[in-house]
């Protein structure tokens, strides 16, 4: 477990495995990738050694590596009483992998409990999110995140889905043409670049950025190219701004990964979020600005 989080290639090896302690992983893709190889690639690296459960928002016909089929028809209620018939009612040595082909289609107000309620230490759940789908949104609920935000803020592992282009030009003409609803030929290859986020019981989120191959089934990092060329650039903005020795070893550097932050409650699942302050009699609060920073 302590070494994948420092092996970017072995973490990805165990998210797409279901080795990795992630409950609930969120795969992000866009109108260039689709995020439809990525769930083959997790279907293959889980085999048999899990039971995988299919939720069907836009796909017609069953899918091969999927154990059982369901219409997401009716209401979120009886959705869910569906996919419990099929999961284990006591921990289970035995893997259940819930997928649902868009979570774009369950009400914003509705996800926070939707997926609680599926999420156990013996199911993990894969849910598939297209971040370019306009979001209907009523008015009570314009000060509230959205839905894409509530996902990302929820999930333990996020996989996001982007294609390959050959530089920050090319890739704001592609942005450019997608938001025309110009669909250039040649998307959907099967080289992507792949986005890693998985976040640690600490609450430190890593992030890694792979091409990932889904014909050969190989993935190369991508990201940490780019940090150790920038290694030699970083130590020369911080010689002469100070007299302290700003830079650290090595050996300092991964003393700083293995500090443990505090546990967020928020990744457990458990109902809350909000942050709410009460004033008592001691609080210097003035009723003529009751905007007023109270600390």
């Amino acid at each position: 477990m302590a070494s994948s989080s420092h092996n970017p290639a072995i973490l990805l090896k165990r998210v797409l495995s279901l080795r990795e302690s992630s409950p609930f992983i969120l795969c992000v893709d866009c109108i260039e990738r689709s995020a439809a190889c990525l769930v083959e690639e997790i279907s293959r690296e889980v085999g048999d050694s899990a039971t995988i459960i299919y939720v069907s928002y836009e796909t017609n016909n069953k899918p091969a590596y999927a154990t059982h089929f369901i219409e997401g028809t009716g209401s979120e209620s009886k959705l869910l009483d569906t996919i419990r018939s099929y999961l284990p009612s006591k921990p289970s040595p035995r893997k259940h992998l819930v997928i649902i082909d868009t979570l774009n289609l369950i009400p914003s107000s509705k996800l926070s409990q939707f997926i609680s309620s599926m999420v156990s230490p013996s199911v993990v759940l894969l849910g598939i999110y297209h971040k370019q789908q306009p979001e209907a949104r009523p008015s009570s609920m314009e000060n509230y995140p959205s839905s894409l935000q509530l996902l990302q803020f929820m999930a333990t592992s996020i996989l996001e889905c982007l294609p390959i282009t050959e530089d920050a030009a090319a890739e704001e003409a592609l942005d450019s043409k997608i938001q025309k609803l110009v669909i250039p030929r040649g998307l959907n290859l099967h080289v992507f670049k792949l986005v890693l986020t998985n976040r640690r019981k600490s609450g430190r989120a890593l992030t890694y950025t792979f091409q990932f191959d889904s014909g050969s089934h190989s993935y190369n990092v991508l990201q940490e190219q780019a940090v150790n060329g920038n290694a030699g650039d970083d130590q020369e903005m911080l010689e002469g701004l100070t007299t302290f020795n700003l830079n650290i070893s090595n050996r300092q550097k991964a003393a700083r990964e293995n500090v443990a932050l505090p546990f967020l409650e928020a990744q457990s699942f458990n109902a809350g979020g909000a942050i709410v302050y009460e004033y008592e009699k001691d609080d210097d609060y003035d009723e003529e600005d009751p905007y007023e920073d109270p600390f």
